[in-house]
């Protein structure tokens, strides 16, 4: 049989990502560990490997392909003894039948799966789902991922519903056949269920059409989304939605801390390119005293699970950097046991990274607490969104020089404001606070952070 090689989740959240390019082209031979093709998800752009040997005999997802979901059936591979030939028209050396045609996402609308007569199997078996059911008899149900969002929609019981897709797959014709009949109707349940939470429900928006009667034709350009604007969309909709937050600013002075970042910068050693090993930023000292903060305050170093609240033993801290058309957040992992240079260097390489999008998954998902950081931009106050699964985020200001109280008389300081987000599903206002108090006196005291 030919071997599926099929679009990879290469991130838990990822849904549909672009074929960027293929790397092999039909004829060649296959090792295992051979890179085929270079995925772009919605942070990164990912190189898929081989974990099978033979010859690509058909790309059926061409180079530039956008939106390809996960599972799709994407190329096919000729196996040991099979005719590549033989399998690129659509048949193996198995005999068995082969399809007229393989048809591309961009060729292939959702709605014709099931309305040909002769079904392509290799397609077929790339959309479809495989899944275990209490009620079924041998409680697992073959669906594709078509059938089963047309069910749930229409209320229909699958349990109830007859395939006749490859190896009994239940497809779009049995669900629309189950609908038409009125048979196969889920049954109520016998007592109504407890209404939902209103942050579950999402509020209703405009629609599209609405949107663009208010303004002229002609007077705008239409961009389309990317998979990066869904995701960030996607996610900090649900952010706000599901996840309490409150907030806690306060003001830090910088003055000791700006002469001290003076002095290590001053103190790197040069290379042979004359130029520093590091150079240590403000942002530097800012993840640095969150993550020792967090562990002065290990209450509030925590991750909200429904089951469970997790407390961690180190500091992951992400930092927001901007790339076009969006952002990602590399996770400084362990901040707390890093120094400055350290930091400095890791960041400096992940910024360069991220705008290339060749950030690995691991790299930018996970984390416990983020550093947000608009100074440079001039603002001087701002609230961040909280980012899943972490519990809390630090939106920082600019630092400027502002007239402050000092032994009873005015005098002036270098001030930047800071502004803690918090979940308050697992940090309460006064553990917030004591985080945030921690963070200040470390930022005003850097030494503090290096002892």
């Amino acid at each position: 049989m030919p071997i599926n090689i099929l679009m990879p989740a290469l991130s838990p959240t990822m849904e549909k990502g672009n074929l960027a390019r293929w790397l092999k082209k039909e004829g060649d031979t296959i090792k295992s560990g051979d890179v085929l093709a270079e995925i772009e998800t919605d942070k990164a752009t990912m190189e898929v490997e081989a974990v099978d040997e033979g010859v690509l005999a058909k790309i059926l997802v061409p180079d530039g392909t956008q939106d390809v979901p996960v599972n799709q059936l994407i190329a096919l591979i000729a196996g040991d003894g099979e005719d590549a030939k033989a399998v690129a028209a659509g048949g193996g050396s198995s005999g068995g039948k082969a399809p007229s045609s393989f048809e591309t996402p961009a060729a292939r609308a959702p709605q014709d799966e099931g309305s040909s007569n002769a079904p392509n199997p290799h397609a077929e078996e790339a959309q479809s789902a495989v899944s275990k059911h209490e009620g079924s008899p041998n409680g697992r149900i073959f669906v594709s991922p078509l059938a089963r969002r047309m069910a749930k929609d229409a209320g229909i019981d699958l349990t109830k519903v007859s395939g006749s897709g490859p190896h009994g797959r239940i497809v779009e014709r049995d669900v629309k056949a189950a609908v038409s009949g009125g048979t196969a109707k889920a049954a109520p349940s016998a007592a109504p269920s407890a209404p939902r939470p209103a942050a579950a429900a999402p509020a209703p928006s405009m629609s599209d059409d609405m949107v663009l009667k208010l303004f002229e034709p002609g007077s705008y350009e239409a961009i389309p989304h990317d998979n990066m604007r869904r995701t960030i969309a996607r996610r900090l909709t649900d952010a706000k939605a599901t996840i309490p937050h409150f907030y806690l600013t306060v003001d830090c002075e910088l003055d000791t801390l700006m002469a001290a970042r003076e002095a290590i910068n001053s103190a790197a050693p040069k290379g042979a390119d004359k130029q520093p090993a590091y150079k240590v930023s403000v942002n530097d000292f800012v993840v640095k005293a969150l993550a020792v903060a967090l562990q002065r305050v290990p209450a509030a170093n925590v991750t909200w699970t429904e089951g469970a609240v997790l407390k961690h033993k180190n500091s992951d801290i992400s930092v927001a950097v901007a790339i076009p058309d969006g952002l990602i957040t590399p996770i400084v992992r362990k901040a707390e046991t890093k120094g400055l240079a350290t930091i400095a260097n890791e960041m400096k390489d992940f910024a360069t990274r991220a705008r290339a999008r060749k950030l690995k998954p691991e790299e930018y998902q996970g984390g416990v607490s983020a550093v947000s950081n608009l100074g440079m931009f001039g603002m001087k106050h701002f609230t961040a969104v909280i980012n899943p699964p972490q519990s809390s985020i630090l939106a920082v200001g600019a630092g400027e020089q502002r007239v402050v109280v000092k032994n009873g008389a005015p005098a002036v300081a270098t001030v930047m404001t800071v502004t803690l987000s918090c979940d308050h599903r697992c940090i309460d206002g006064a553990l917030g606070a004591q985080l945030l108090y921690a963070f200040k006196q470390l930022i005003e005291n850097p030494m503090g952070m290096l002892v």
